[in-house]
């Protein structure tokens, strides 16, 4: 098989280093020429560069080729696949899209509430750019994307470049069924989940397992409603997801009908996640001080000549997960997974021009969504449907560079409870991100 040439777009992130691995690991069903790691911050793309290298010669891949550039060019010509982790305007703008709204009483957060959709008027923007890159210098390229807030950022993308060869996905379903499975006692490899929602925003209908031969949900979901979770290991210690899996057996007592992803907290109960979260000191600034840090030590011990001790790191399946779309592709495995794609009846009475996620399985030819086989209930419908208008006026209000349809979407997203809050958050964000968002008129 022919060896394969990977660029990761956003290659100087705390999360580069899980994903290699998980590509060192599955070199037989993932063969690795090279490695090109882009960013446009050379700093963090260089302290990365000497990771990725260590972590080469550890595992005795001397042969495959590493570089690291801030030339579109360069990181993309001839590439086969598009690993994107991009964050545009990195952690300190992702501590203003926390502060802001807090500091007005309201949710802030990376991908939902205002901080998301100040997220994704940055996010548009620098993605369409990678996108564009891509057509120039690869255009037989898979881009795999896993830059947020995903369901607005696929938007975009569709908008723009309809063709692109581009699959988009989020781990975090990934995460909640690896942390349920640990938890209470299962193999996530013999299940067959069924899920439907947006990103960061759906539930679970279904969940059978192959080796019990039968349907478990409803035995996991009385196991949520009395024995809270404790995170997985890859999440120890971290009292952000410790607190994230707590109220999600909050959601399941009082829905029970479904297993929710625990991102619904925002939409569902902001003002208890308000009443937790501090304002001074959010997860930004914690991962600032944790992931960001750790990276920037590793990076020192290897120029300080350390061989021992040195790699320090653990994102669960977030690198695998992308990995092993990669070789379903490349190998037509035909696996199953959860993504993003446009509704076209996948939920039968949902908009069908929503970007909507669900299982979908992945091939030679690309993605092939599963619909569902009944339509979904009326209060599921009812908050997607809101959201996915608000994430619509905000991606015309990107493309129109328009202050009227921003502030509709602002309006209109879950968290907010009125246009008065709404307005004061978004002419903030506005100053906020002048050297971001387009001018909004």
């Amino acid at each position: 098989m022919k060896k394969q040439i990977i660029t990761i777009a956003g290659g100087g992130s705390t999360y580069t280093p899980g994903i290699v691995q998980a590509i060192l690991n599955n070199a037989q069903r993932l063969p690795l020429a090279e490695i090109r790691l882009y960013d446009i911050n050379a700093e963090r793309n260089a302290d990365m560069y000497l990771i990725i290298q260590f972590m080469l010669k550890k595992e005795g891949f001397s042969d495959v080729q590493i570089i690291s550039t801030e030339d579109p060019k360069h990181a993309f010509t001839g590439c086969d696949f598009v690993f994107s982790q991009i964050r545009v305007g990195g952690m300190k703008m992702r501590e203003k899209d926390e502060k802001i709204p807090l500091n007005h009483g309201l949710v802030g957060q990376e991908t939902c509430g205002l901080g998301g959709f100040a997220y994704g008027m940055r996010s548009m923007k620098g993605l369409l750019e990678i996108v564009g890159y891509v057509q120039d210098y690869a255009p037989d390229a898979w881009i795999l994307n896993y830059t947020n807030p995903e369901s607005i950022v696929s938007e975009a993308v569709r908008r723009t470049y309809p063709n692109a060869k581009m699959i988009n996905a989020c781990d975090m379903t990934i995460s909640i069924e690896e942390t349920i499975a640990v938890n209470y006692g299962y193999n996530r490899e013999n299940w067959i989940p069924t899920y439907y929602g947006l990103n960061h925003f759906g539930w679970y209908t279904s969940i059978y397992d192959k080796e019990l031969k039968r349907e478990i949900m409803p035995e996991i979901i009385e196991k949520l409603t009395t024995q809270e979770m404790q995170v997985a290991d890859f999440n120890a210690g971290d009292k952000t997801w410790q607190e994230a899996f707590q109220m999600m057996s909050v959601i399941t007592r009082n829905f029970p009908n479904n297993i929710p992803n625990n991102y619904l907290e925002y939409y569902l109960y902001p003002d208890m996640v308000v009443e937790h979260t501090d304002k001074k000191y959010t997860r930004a600034n914690m991962v600032m001080d944790g992931r960001e840090k750790n990276t920037k030590e590793m990076a020192d011990k290897i120029r300080r000549g350390e061989k021992e001790d040195v790699l320090n790191f653990n994102f669960g399946e977030h690198g695998q997960y992308i990995v092993d779309m990669a070789t379903s592709l490349l190998n037509d495995e035909r696996r199953r997974f959860m993504l993003i794609v446009p509704n076209q009846g996948a939920i039968p009475n949902l908009r069908s021009d929503a970007v909507v996620e669900v299982p979908a399985y992945v091939g030679a030819t690309g993605v092939e969504p599963i619909a569902l086989r009944e339509p979904i209930c009326d209060f599921h419908k009812g908050l997607m449907e809101a959201q996915v208008a608000a994430e619509k006026l905000l991606v015309d209000a990107y493309f129109e560079e328009s202050y009227q349809k921003a502030l509709q979407a602002f309006t209109l997203n879950q968290t907010v409870p009125n246009a008065r809050v709404a307005k004061k958050i978004l002419d903030e964000m506005i100053e906020a991100n002048k050297e971001y968002w387009p001018e909004l008129k």
